[in-house]
């Protein structure tokens, strides 16, 4: 009985040990979403492996209307979360899948000029960081993918405005 537990101790040790690290191996992730001619959203995600998050919205981010006068307007404001675990998991999922780190510093071509910019900013913990723009917003199918969660963890967290 005794080694039984010890066997149960020991796996549930390993379990837990392995899942921090696969969780934490990125130590910032950021997402920016530029401006266009109409009514794109523009704000700035910064999440942390604890999983707060930060987001910083300019413009167009909770309205559904389009109004030119959205510029004259002051900025929505900064908001604070503590990412849903369920989400984290999947945006780290995401993440990996990507293999981020072969990736091209650069996306798309600048002959349209009324396409918004995204800008995907990862820390790693070792030190090493990856800095993607990508301008239209069609750097590669999972690129896309990645920047849809975050438009959508606007809309799905519970944020706090705190400015």
């Amino acid at each position: 009985m005794k080694y039984l537990l010890s066997i149960f101790a020991i796996i549930f040790l390993f379990s837990c040990s392995s899942q921090k690290m696969s969780s934490s191996k990125y130590s910032t992730i950021e997402y920016e979403a530029g401006a266009c001619f109409g009514s794109c959203p523009i704000f700035k995600m910064t999440i942390n492996p604890d999983r707060t998050a930060v987001l910083e919205a300019e413009h167009f981010n909770f309205s559904k209307e389009f109004s030119k006068g959205e510029f004259s307007k002051p900025r929505e404001g900064t908001f604070k979360t503590t990412i849903k675990e369920a989400d984290y998991k999947k945006l780290v999922t995401l993440l990996d899948d990507l293999d981020i780190k072969s990736l091209n510093e650069k996306y798309g071509s600048r002959n349209i000029t009324d396409m918004p910019t995204s800008y995907l900013r990862v820390k790693f913990n070792d030190g090493s960081s990856k800095n993607i723009e990508d301008y239209g917003k069609r750097g590669t199918e999972k690129l896309i993918t990645v920047y849809q969660f975050f438009e959508n963890l606007k809309h799905n967290q519970q944020w706090e405005k705190v400015q």
